[in-house]
């Protein structure tokens, strides 16, 4: 079974020690190829990095996080320009709306979205988006730069049916996180993921953070989340879609590769 993992932040300081270590347990599980994201030009800059390091299993987003929107400046749309020509770039984000927090003020953040969006377009690269708390103003803009989009993932999504039926109706594609595995929060979720097509869905971890609250005890170390804990994500939405593990894993490994533009895999040592 293969798995991808698109939505890793593996330049994360919980990951410095034991990164290499990190990468081939997920890869002895599995999870053969990631897709490290980028939240600010730096950490862009860093996850492009380790992905040249592992040229066939790693690739990269490049992007600012809606909470570091304040951070951008003139120069930041241009060196993503730049960044995204490195072919192990392979998604311009994470960028979005957060509504949630507001770490950057909100006409910030949809300045500097709108930015991304227009990159996005001129570089014929997919999306990888964040939403939280801003689907309305999140789906107006959107609705502007859709046409000309190469593609899209609502990443860690957290919403409803609603929500959902609003993201397809963009035909954007819906990433599942370790959420779906926590009965306190996640009850909306495991209802919403039935109304997503098998054709439009993806999974990821998202580490380190959203460690699945299904995983055995004694697996993780401390509470971080890593890529050898993704099949926790595809039982627990194999559960809520009433399908076969190994159908879900193989389609969204294809719609993973298909919206990334992403090789085949290469033969894995592991299996």
């Amino acid at each position: 079974m293969e798995l991808v993992d698109i939505g890793i932040n593996l330049t994360h300081r919980s990951f410095d020690r034991d990164r290499e270590e990190v990468i081939e347990r997920g890869a002895q599980a599995g999870v053969k190829t990631l897709i490290i994201t980028g939240t600010s030009v730096h950490d862009s800059q860093r996850a492009a990095q380790l992905a040249r390091q592992r040229p066939a299993t790693s690739f990269a987003t490049a992007g600012v996080h809606p909470h570091h929107a304040a951070e951008c400046d003139a120069t930041t749309i241009d060196t993503l320009r730049a960044l995204a020509a490195d072919p192990h770039v392979v998604a311009i984000g994470e960028c979005g709306l957060d509504f949630n927090r507001d770490f950057s003020p909100r006409d910030l953040q949809e300045r500097w979205f709108e930015a991304q969006l227009e990159l996005a377009a001129e570089l014929q690269l997919p999306v990888f988006l964040h939403e939280r708390d801003a689907a309305d103003r999140f789906v107006a803009l959107l609705e502007e730069h859709r046409p000309r989009l190469a593609g899209g993932i609502v990443h860690c999504f957290t919403g409803t049916t609603a929500t959902v039926e609003r993201y397809l109706a963009l035909d954007l594609h819906i990433g599942i996180t370790g959420w779906i595995c926590d009965e306190r929060r996640g009850a909306g979720l495991v209802a919403a993921v039935r109304s997503i097509p098998l054709d439009r869905l993806m999974i990821e971890t998202d580490g380190p953070f959203l460690l699945p609250r299904t995983l055995p005890r004694g697996l993780a170390h401390g509470r971080r989340n890593e890529p050898a804990f993704l099949p926790e994500v595809l039982k627990a939405l194999a559960r809520a879609i009433g399908r076969d593990e190994l159908e879900i894993a193989t389609a969204t490994t294809q719609n993973a590769r298909r919206l990334f533009r992403l090789p085949e895999a290469r033969p894995s040592p592991y299996g």
